[in-house]
């Protein structure tokens, strides 16, 4: 999951299929509530505009880009004294702009931050909220959200939208944040490594941990990315042991305090991708 060149392909593409379903809305259904209380359609774009936009600014600091650098540290210092509310502030911010404004500078900004992720040395480290983190896991932290989000608005549109290769980024995440999931509810993770099997869109299936484990996961791919990012729940994921199955109900592929998740039947609170683990956190791409 490193090759950080086709992972920055799969970030493009996952980006330009959200831009095609969000470019043709009426300004007005920019403004629908989706299932991140608070937040509308225009407010998730605009999360992921600023989160691409703070990015850059990381990726500068880690390649020396003096004014990339300010710039991020004038960040930092906002999140020591703000906490997570400045996601909220900065998709608000966002959002307030006119929709072809918006537009233009998501665009812009997801562009320049895959050329730059691009052209991160090899070994060099990017500054994050959290523990610095590799061009490969940023990418995979930026693809993962790019499709959680994207996840809310379309179910705010009640659109279906195809699985894709593009999924096994976001799958893998997920499973390299199993202990974290476990640790940030002060749980302690499971010694031993789960198998886990996920049926990819085209039907090949992608494996994690020994063959022989113990305990096991088993799942569509959609299903189980829905889960680890807390868009879905796990009626159509099977896990076979008792620790897989309290993975099942506590899984986010996401940093930060727990999300409140959402089930099949109802949408409720706010989910939270907004500070992505990274395979970095979690214990390597």
């Amino acid at each position: 999951m490193a090759d950080t060149t086709l992972l920055i392909a799969d970030l493009e593409a996952e980006g330009a299929d959200l831009d095609a379903v969000v470019a043709s809305l009426a300004p007005t259904e920019w403004l629908r509530d989706t299932p991140a209380v608070g937040w509308t359609i225009a407010d998730q774009i605009g999360h992921l505009a600023w989160t691409d936009d703070v990015a850059r600014d990381a990726v500068g600091t880690a390649t020396g880009d003096e004014a990339a650098a300010a710039r991020f540290a004038e960040r930092m210092a906002t999140a020591a004294q703000r906490g997570m509310a400045i996601v909220d502030i900065g998709a608000h911010e966002w959002a307030g702009l006119e929709v072809d404004v918006l537009l233009d500078r998501w665009r812009a900004g997801r562009a320049a931050l895959a050329a730059a992720l691009g052209n991160v040395p090899s070994g060099v480290k990017i500054p994050w909220f959290g523990p610095p983190m590799s061009a490969a896991s940023m990418v995979t932290a930026r693809l993962m959200e790019t499709w959680a989000h994207g996840c809310d608005v379309v179910d705010t549109l009640g659109i279906e939208r195809a699985a894709t290769d593009r999924l096994r980024a976001v799958a893998h995440l997920g499973v390299r944040t199993r202990d974290f999931a476990f640790r940030v509810r002060e749980l302690e993770p499971p010694a031993e490594e789960f198998r886990v099997e996920i049926t990819g869109p085209n039907g090949d299936v992608w494996t994690w941990g020994p063959a022989d484990a113990a305990q096991r996961v088993t799942a569509d791919a959609l299903a189980f990315c829905r889960l680890v990012t807390q868009r879905g729940d796990a009626s159509e994921v099977h896990a076979d042991g008792a620790d897989a199955r309290t993975w099942l109900t506590i899984a986010q592929a996401f940093a930060g305090p727990p999300g409140p998740g959402r089930t099949s039947a109802e949408q409720p609170g706010r989910t939270s991708a907004d500070q992505p683990a990274t395979a970095d956190t979690a214990g390597g791409a």
